[in-house]
């Protein structure tokens, strides 16, 4: 399971350019999140690592970018988190890979959402208005959204006419993945994230999900209570190496 999560993960959310080098993805996408924008070591590694390592860090000061290793139990090859932290890579961004069977999720009790399968300006701009993300951020994330291959769907939660909450699912090998869920902080502790988000699951399932995950930040309590309230559960963490 966990490698097909992290396969599924990285369909969903794409990277502008990838280069695969020797079982590990370069990602690159003008800086714009960490997973868009760093080494994913998957898949068994052949090469000397040394150098290895020392390529994929020109690769990277090539785009005017930071080195950045995504880093989970499973990486290839077993060693490569420990080298990197004796080369100075500091680990951040601890994040927790959390699934559930959408057969054990409630329905949602409020009916105001909408689902447009494109990114439509309306879709973007609430998410960029509620997420505080600038011009920059707006452009790439245009970029990246349009890459999505799989089945996708951008929904939006209205409250008094007004989107209050929003969010992304990806539908791929019976799994519908959340990303950039966010609710408006004047509508906090209302539960309309959880409305939000049993929306887009049950939307899933009208798709054929039978499965979902998601990704949040260990250190994000009100979301992991919210997460576990629904009934994911944690699979895995990953993290991320970075060369201050």
């Amino acid at each position: 399971m966990y490698p097909k999560l992290e396969e599924l993960s990285l369909n969903a959310w794409p990277a502008l350019e990838t280069m695969v080098y020797d079982g590990w993805l370069l990602r690159f996408a003008d800086g714009y999140t960490k997973r868009a924008n760093s080494v994913c070591a998957l898949y068994p590694s052949t090469e000397e690592l040394e150098s290895k390592i020392a390529a994929c860090e020109a690769f990277y000061q090539g785009k005017g970018l930071p080195i950045i290793f995504k880093m989970t139990p499973f990486a290839e090859p077993h060693d490569l988190d420990e080298l990197l932290e004796a080369k100075g890579y500091v680990a951040q961004a601890f994040t927790s890979m959390q699934a559930v069977s959408l057969d054990k999720v409630a329905a949602p009790s409020l009916h105001t959402a909408r689902f447009d399968e494109h990114c439509t300006e309306e879709w973007r701009d609430a998410y960029c208005t509620l997420s505080h993300q600038g011009e920059k951020a707006k452009e790439t994330m245009t970029k990246t959204l349009s890459k999505i291959i799989p089945t996708a769907c951008y929904a939006s939660l209205y409250l008094d006419n007004k989107v209050v909450a929003c969010g992304l699912g990806v539908v791929e090998r019976e799994y519908i993945g959340l990303f950039d869920i966010v609710t408006d902080q004047a509508y906090r502790n209302q539960g309309l994230g959880e409305q939000l988000v049993l929306n887009l699951l049950q939307w899933g399932q009208e798709k054929g999900a039978k499965y979902s995950y998601l990704q949040v930040m260990k250190d994000n309590l009100p979301a992991l209570r919210l997460y576990e309230k629904i009934g994911y559960h944690e699979q895995y963490v990953h993290w991320y190496r970075i060369k201050e």
